[in-house]
């Protein structure tokens, strides 16, 4: 990131179709020991990671309570768990943790056999093949990091069941070497399909040279699918088409000749100016898309940032403009103009970091003061929904029936 791109000039406007909101609320200064990335185990204090089984320390199982945001200790209760969190409560495991794939509850008063975000999946690859069982478990692992931000946020997450024409589905679909058909990862409508070749470190860092991309992982992907359906919900159907269009243009452009302009002739001159990507010049839809999930990127970093009590003061920093406190929960915040004055320094300096260790930048991105403002959309877009779906999580105690187990597709 250019030295440059850390001045912070850039100060947010009201983005058309949304009020003003203050800088940093009180709340988000104090934080909540419940909504952060970085858990301990209560059985012995030890210090646990988001996708920990169980507890390097005194063996306890772990599982994340997603109607409490936690990461819980567990102890048997018969055929069930006492989550020591609620220990009030008997649970049940999602039934993709057979598989390895979920360590999640499912939630106290559901009778779902999958947990909240495996209760998205459609079509799984063929687990009796390891390799994809441990493609499988890669792309769990990044699809419920992007589940655990959208529960924070409370946005509206209907299933396929739920709502036939435009509940979010996930299909994990594998190459058919048979008749050589190559599965794409895209979204159509609610349907989010991710290739699984994806897990496969070697193909994926081939894309990302043929493709001149800086940075694609499986998380990325599953961010930019799910800004598209997101689109939908919170922009087309959520009355903020014109609002949308006067940031990131008019979306009502032909998408399939602007798909092959892009694969043409490449992206627009001086891109950098006005994007956060190449791919985001292709097309309005992609150009939220990828601000979308560059957002989710910003905020899901630094509150792991703020979860460790980081602070950004370089001596030679002279003017100060690389100089970042992050003392926020940045999930919660209701201005984006913390987001951005932390971002900038704290990034400029996990670069200079992963350089000393002879890695590619973490963040090889400058954001414009134009991408700036179209974050600054996507965070007030996001937050007002928020806001409306303010104590949509009820966490009733109680243990529940023997839940049925659905069916699982799975590809051939």
């Amino acid at each position: 990131m250019e030295r440059t791109s850390s001045k912070l000039a850039w100060r947010s406007s009201t983005a058309p179709g949304f009020v003003l909101s203050s800088d940093v609320d009180q709340a988000a200064l104090a934080g909540d020991e419940d909504q952060v990335r970085l858990f301990s185990c209560q059985a012995c204090g030890n210090i646990v990671y988001f996708e920990n089984r169980s507890c390097g320390r005194c063996g306890y199982r772990l599982a994340f309570m997603p109607e409490r945001l936690t990461l819980s200790a567990l102890e048997l209760a018969g055929a069930q768990w006492q989550p020591l969190e609620r220990p009030e409560q008997k649970r049940w495991l999602c039934i993709n943790a057979k598989w390895d794939a979920c360590n999640w509850l499912v939630n106290d008063d559901s009778n779902d056999a999958s947990c909240i975000a495996c209760r998205h999946n459609g079509t799984v690859p063929d687990l009796s093949d390891p390799a994809r069982l441990a493609g499988w478990r890669e792309l769990e692992v990044a699809k419920h990091r992007l589940l655990y931000s959208l529960l924070r946020w409370k946005l509206p997450l209907k299933t396929r069941a739920e709502d036939t024409e435009h509940g979010l589905i996930f299909n994990f679909l594998a190459d058919d070497p048979a008749t050589g058909h190559k599965v794409m990862t895209g979204h159509d409508n609610g349907v989010i399909t991710v290739a699984l070749t994806e897990t496969d470190d070697i193909e994926r860092e081939r894309r990302r040279l043929q493709m001149n991309e800086p940075y694609r992982t499986l998380l990325g992907h599953f961010r930019h699918e799910v800004g598209h359906y997101f689109w939908d919900i919170l922009v087309r159907d959520g009355g903020k088409l014109d609002a949308c269009r006067a940031i990131f243009g008019d979306d009502r452009m032909n998408y399939d000749e602007a798909l092959e302009r892009h694969y043409k002739v490449g992206a627009l001159p001086n891109w950098q100016c006005r994007y956060v990507s190449a791919y985001a010049t292709m097309h309005p839809w992609e150009d939220f898309a990828e601000t979308w999930a560059h957002y989710l990127h910003i905020v899901d970093t630094l509150e792991m940032a703020a979860e460790f009590g980081i602070e950004v003061h370089p001596k030679r920093d002279k003017e100060g403009g690389l100089y970042a406190q992050i003392d926020f929960d940045p999930y919660v915040v209701q201005s984006f103009d913390p987001i951005s004055r932390a971002w900038l320094p704290f990034v400029f300096a996990m670069n200079s970091v992963n350089r000393a260790m002879g890695m590619r930048d973490l963040y090889p991105f400058v954001l414009s003061p134009k991408v700036l403002t179209k974050l600054d959309f996507i965070h007030r877009l996001i937050h007002e929904r928020s806001w409306e779906a303010q104590g949509s999580f009820q966490d009733e105690p109680g243990s529940r029936k023997q839940p049925q187990t659905p069916e699982m597709e799975t590809s051939e």
